[in-house]
């Protein structure tokens, strides 16, 4: 199980493109994993033969442990089946459990294994397979810290679920897939799963039509119970109801991480009001310009733009910083983040070297990388390594904002919407296009003078945008 987020501990097989016995390349895609952060799309490290799968989907693993053996070169797939088909991990004791299993109940006609791996790892017996998997004769146990597992003492019965077929059978769906159905106002009960056992899994819900009660959904919960599915954000709750919305990986790790940054880091901030007025006309003289090329730059390609020169000039804040080495690292490369709105949280996808583009690769590369991140199909090198992120809340018209830090990076830079303002120039009043920025600072690595240097390389390139040119 690879690493696809710097967050990710660890992931769940939400679908395996390939079966035993596939021939595959290096670089080939062959399953989808569900991080913390996305569902994303797992490259083959090498090229062979898949001998084994031995997380099936559906399936958690830690990441390092391993779900899959790959035959390589001159060996023999049988031979290696054979030799690494018992166990693939390091076997750890069952955890003894003394509550009842909180993981989904098999439905009617399945069994429960005496032996199910859990990320990779078995606690003695035979490792479950994709086969025995698909044909519903496996239910994986629940996970019990990392590489443990534990296994119920008999078959739960099935339980009444919101989204069920009207029968009290309980529908089965990745978490991913109840998300996109909330968002896109199906029911689950009228989707066919294609996964193991018949659980629906996110290209069942994608390939799905609309229903004819589309505002039907966690709002129907009983008061005061979970709702089933994880709703919008914006979904309204009915009068003399309550929702209580389970955490998902996104969020928890959104959480998770916030809050550390804001115990942990010293934060420090620092606006400027940064007059946009040459920028919004010139914006317009360019985009008549590309009509026939059919790109739109905005006022966002521009900003993006001009903070990475600002970043080249100002090295202090492009940079991480190490705490365990007592180190500050300063790139000479700038990895800009641009924080992206989900319907349950947020993702940061990365425009890599973005001091090297051109504004219209900015808007078709940042339009891709949107569009990806909505979808969750980014990959892992499309969310890492940013050096400096940018957050951007102007469309909602915001006026001033503060960021949270996202560390190791020492600085995040939260940008509201450009107005009008009555603003002084020449001793008179008059209407400006206007616009706030506001550099939160992590105060171990950038002193204000610094933050305030940078801001003023911004202001002075979004105010003359000539000089970008230079």
């Amino acid at each position: 199980m690879p690493q696809l987020s710097d967050t990710m501990t660890e992931g769940t097989v939400v679908k395996w493109l390939k079966k035993e016995g596939d021939k595959v390349k290096a670089g080939e895609v062959i399953a989808e994993v569900e991080t913390d952060k996305a569902n994303m799309e797992m490259e083959a490290f090498e090229s062979g033969t898949i001998a084994v799968i031995s997380v099936p989907e559906g399936g958690k693993a830690a990441v390092g442990a391993a779900i899959a053996i790959l035959a390589t070169g001159s060996e023999n797939v049988e031979d290696v089946k054979k030799a690494g088909g018992g166990a693939t991990a390091p076997a750890s004791k069952p955890a003894e459990v003394t509550q009842p299993v909180a993981t989904p109940a098999p439905a009617v006609g399945e069994k429960v294994a005496k032996q199910s791996v859990v990320g990779g790892t078995s606690g003695g017996g035979s490792t479950a397979t994709l086969e025995q998997a698909s044909r519903g004769e496996i239910v994986e146990s629940a996970s019990v810290g990392h590489g443990a597992t534990r296994e119920p003492a008999h078959p739960v019965p099935p339980l009444p679920h919101g989204n069920g077929n009207g029968n009290g059978d309980r529908v089965f769906a990745s978490p991913l897939a109840r998300r996109i159905a909330s968002d896109k106002g199906l029911s689950l009960a009228d989707i066919q799963g294609s996964g193991p056992g018949g659980r629906i899994v996110q290209v069942d819900v994608l390939n799905a039509k609309p229903t004819t009660k589309p505002n039907a959904g966690p709002s129907d919960a009983p008061a005061g119970k979970p709702a089933t599915d994880v709703p919008s954000l914006l979904a309204r709750v009915a009068t003399g109801e309550k929702q209580v919305i389970p955490l998902t990986k996104m969020r928890q790790t959104i959480a998770s991480r916030l809050q550390q940054s804001k115990q942990q880091i010293p934060h420090f901030y620092v606006t400027v009001d940064i007059d946009v007025e040459a920028l919004s006309e010139l914006r317009e003289r360019v985009n008549k310009q590309l009509e026939k090329e059919k790109i739109r730059l905005s006022i966002g390609d521009f900003i993006a733009k001009a903070v990475a020169f600002a970043l080249k000039t100002n090295p202090a804040v492009n940079a991480h910083y190490d705490g365990k080495n007592n180190a500050i690292i300063r790139y000479g490369d700038v990895h800009l983040g641009m924080a992206v709105a989900l319907p349950d949280g947020l993702i940061v996808p990365v425009l890599r070297n973005i001091d090297q583009m051109g504004l219209k690769e900015i808007r078709q590369r940042s339009a891709e990388l949107v569009d990806k991140a909505r979808a969750q199909k980014l990959k892992g090198d499309e969310m890492t390594g940013a050096t400096f992120t940018v957050s951007n809340l102007g469309t909602f018209g915001v006026k001033e904002f503060s960021a949270i830090v996202n560390p190791p990076e020492v600085g995040i830079l939260a940008i509201a919407a450009a107005e009008k303002r009555a603003v002084v120039r020449d001793g008179q009043i008059v209407a400006r296009s206007m616009m706030s920025v506001t550099l939160s600072a992590d105060h171990r690595a950038v002193d204000g003078a610094v933050a305030a240097e940078f801001l003023r390389s911004l202001k002075n390139l979004l105010e003359e945008p000539g000089l970008m040119l230079l």
